[in-house]
């Protein structure tokens, strides 16, 4: 998954997937880039090579710290000929596209912390902050507090109901939200490691501001969850007639889709334990999430449930994906649920190996109940997060993200 400098990437870099598969073998993309760099992290570790990734790592992030505009606005994916694009970027289309996922800080600090020193992006961190205030300046609904997607288009989890075919910007989704929430922290440790204690602690309040949106607004106190929010509603005009007289006191509505981003504040650490306890009582439910190899990605009982190949929009309606399982995995290790972590490691790491033996490869997401690949023979990426799996499971020392 290492590539060298080509075209426009001046830094060697990560992909998701091997030479020879049809998808996602010569591309740099956001968040997988830096789900790629806390596998190898436990590859360094397992195999006493300390440091052996850390050129293509360091490239990842530098790439796409070179292609960030004078505004903040950071491309989702670059490719050696160029980056992926949807109609006009940046101020140009009045930022009313999506960008890089709110992950980089995260990636910068997850290798910082793993070299023992965040010098090397001392000269980047300007432009890093240019990122993340542009987040919080055109990503940011003022009613609730909570970010938001501008469109559907590149959102990670590609056709969550919550945001595919919603009209744009009306989806303040926990997926992203959850995303900023570390990210805003993994900022705070970096200026901290780099000697700015008061950049530092501005932006773990900002943190701290976006947990508050999330419990004022994303909880949902009668289904004890965390959902997105609609934030596409009309403006209150105090001249009509018809609202006047009682206009709406909410900035937002629950989007009741059981989606298993919902348990990324168990991932993020910002539920409360008491959430946390309501939270895997719903992860445990066979009849929804609980799959004999990990989590449904969307509710068996939601009327989108859908297991069937599709890419660009990739399916994220029900498949087991690597990813999702290992997210859940360490919410639920945050809290203190270890037997239902190591039930989903177990089943992670049987899910593989058996694609493996079968197929003498990975693929990009599973049958739930069956196991079997659905599509994207080749892909890899966040499928070797099962190697931090297997080191929790052997107890020997796993190799977190930050």
């Amino acid at each position: 998954m290492t590539r060298e400098p080509e075209g426009i990437l001046a830094h060697p870099y990560t992909v998701p997937s091997d030479p020879d598969s049809p998808y996602y073998s010569h591309a740099l993309w956001d968040w997988d880039s830096w789900t790629i760099s806390i596998a190898l992290g436990q590859v360094e570790r397992d195999t006493d090579r300390p440091g052996h990734f850390a050129e293509y790592e360091r490239g990842s992030i530098l790439n796409f710290l070179d292609h960030t505009d004078a505004d903040g606005v950071m491309p989702i994916q670059l490719s050696p000929s160029g980056s992926l694009q949807h109609g006009e970027s940046g101020r140009a289309g009045g930022f009313r596209q999506n960008m890089h996922k709110p992950v980089l800080a995260q990636h910068a600090a997850l290798l910082s912390r793993r070299a023992g020193s965040a010098e090397w992006m001392r000269p980047h961190l300007h432009v890093l902050e240019t990122f993340l205030e542009r987040y919080l300046t055109s990503h940011l609904h003022a009613g609730t507090g909570l970010a938001y997607w501008q469109t559907d288009f590149a959102v990670g989890v590609d056709n969550d109901p919550s945001v595919y075919y919603r009209p744009d910007r009306s989806t303040a989704a926990i997926f992203l939200n959850s995303l900023l929430y570390r990210e805003l922290l993994a900022a705070g440790y970096l200026h901290e490691e780099l000697g700015d204690p008061v950049a530092a602690n501005r932006w773990r309040g900002r943190a701290q501001d976006l947990a508050d949106a999330l419990h004022a607004s994303a909880w949902d106190e009668r289904d004890g969850t965390f959902y997105s929010v609609d934030i596409g509603l009309r403006g209150i005009d105090p001249d009509d007639w018809l609202h006047r007289g009682a206009p709406r006191h909410w900035s937002g509505l629950l989007l009741r889709v059981d989606s298993w981003s919902s348990f990324l504040p168990m991932w993020a650490g910002l539920a409360s334990q008491v959430q946390a306890e309501r939270m895997v009582e719903r992860y445990r439910d066979s009849r929804t999430f609980h799959a004999n190899y990990g989590v449904r990605t969307l509710s068996r009982l939601e009327k989108g449930f859908d297991l069937r190949a599709s890419n660009n929009p990739s399916n994220w309606l029900g498949p087991v994906w690597g990813i999702s399982n290992y997210l859940v995995f360490r919410g639920l290790l945050k809290y203190g649920f270890v037997d239902d972590a190591r039930d989903l490691a177990e089943k992670t790491v049987a899910l593989f190996g058996a694609d493996l033996e079968a197929n003498g490869s990975l693929h990009e997401y599973y049958h739930p109940d069956t196991g079997e690949p659905i599509i994207t023979h080749g892909f890899q990426n966040w499928n070797f997060l099962a190697l931090t799996m297997i080191a929790f499971l052997e107890d020997r020392a796993p190799v977190w993200e930050f």
